[in-house]
This record gives C-alpha cells, structure tokens and sequence, in this order.
C-alpha cells in the first residue's frame, strides 16, 4: 500500500463532483421500480457494520468511519478540501481507477440510496454524461460515460447508514473496474456509531496517525 501527497480535486473529477446531494424532491427514474433492490436483511456478505464483523485477517486503511481494503498494487490519495483544511476524501487507486467509498447516516428502514440514485442520475445528465441504470449485487448501479472517463456507482442500505462507492477510470478498463469496485465495496466496514445525526449526514473520516503526519509535513513544505 502506498501513501501519497495531498489533492486539490479528484482525478476524473466526475466522480469527486457527484457527492451526496441535499435533501431535495426525490426524482425517480422510471427503469428502478418498487421491486428493485434487496431487502436490509438480505446483504449478507458484505460490506459490514463494525459490530457485526469478525476479524478475517484483510489489510485495511483505517479512517474511522470506515475500513476500507487497500488491494496490492493499489495507492491510497487523501483529497484536502482547500477552504476548511479538513480531509474531502480518501481515494484508492489502483489499474482500473480511482475508487471512493463514503458512508452516511441513513433511516433504519433503508431506502436512501433509491433517492440519492435518482438524484445523482438526473445530476450526471445535466452534466453531459451518458447515463445507464442497471442492477448488480446489492440491486441499482449507476453507469456513465463523462467524455474519457468511465464511472460506476455502487450503493448499499443497511440500518442507519447507507454506503456509497464509486469507480472512475478509463472506458477501456470499465469492464475489469467494476469487479475491483464492488470487492472493496463488499470488504469495507462501517462504524456509524450511536450519535444521532440528520439523514444524509457524512460519517467522518479521520486518518491514521501516520497518514496525518505525513500530510501535515507535506503542508509546511509546501
């Protein structure tokens, strides 16, 4: 696992753009019905709330929130947000792309990632991008096409937290990279916590002690 510098913005800055939106009307997309996507009960085998999970062993990049796995070969790239100081996230690279997990506070019942979808979908349209919806292991993806760049978006339900991953990379890895998307996905813990917090909420990220200092040697340097 390598440890690099800071960003600015992400790379394929599509996919750095399309945050979590606000709370807004719900848009549905008329290909995602009231039978897609699984039940709560039904993610068995991943990604895991942190106090149902057992030590399998995984090397994993530590940001608190979540625990995310580092696949050999791969790099992990902390992006800085420039206006408040504080960490806008945490990036793996590896061959196919760039991958971003973030995870947010959710109703227990579910259902965040059906609204957050449509909005990102109409959200990607707006920006130029060719939008394909389609279904995967945990039900809805998102695919799209923003000029060179290949994204996919990848979302799980569980109780009080949703999790969000996404992959952006060239079109002519799109294939391979959404395998590599969906196993950190499915091998990443999340620890939501007990504090009550509004839905949609970012769980925070923090870093590893030794991630921090390096980073904060980077900025007195620079």
């Amino acid at each position: 696992m390598g440890i690099f510098g800071r960003k600015r913005r992400t790379e394929g800055g599509s996919a750095g753009r399309h945050a979590a939106p606000e709370a807004d009307d719900t848009i549905e997309d008329e290909a995602y019905d009231e039978e897609d996507g699984p039940e709560l009960s039904d993610v068995s085998d991943g990604p895991f709330d942190v106090a149902d999970f057992e030590d399998d062993g995984i090397p994993r990049i530590d940001l608190g929130s979540v625990k995310v796995p580092v696949p050999d070969g791969s790099q992990v790239q902390v992006e800085m947000d420039p206006e408040t100081g504080g960490v806008r996230a945490v990036h793996v690279v590896t061959e196919q792309g760039q991958i971003t997990v973030s995870a947010y506070a959710a109703p227990r019942s579910g259902g965040l990632w059906r609204e957050v979808s449509s909005e990102l979908a109409d959200q990607l349209r707006a920006d130029g991008a060719k939008v394909t919806i389609g279904r995967g292991a945990w039900g809805l993806e998102i695919s799209a096409i923003v000029g060179d760049v290949a994204l996919r978006f990848v979302g799980i339900d569980r109780p009080r937290w949703m999790l969000r991953g996404v992959i952006a990379g060239p079109q002519s890895e799109a294939a391979a990279a959404v395998e590599v998307l969906r196993e950190i996905v499915r091998r990443t813990i999340v620890d939501r916590g007990d504090a009550p917090m509004p839905v949609r909420t970012p769980l925070t990220i923090t870093l590893p002690e030794a991630v921090a200092e390096h980073i904060a040697a980077q900025q007195q340097q620079g």
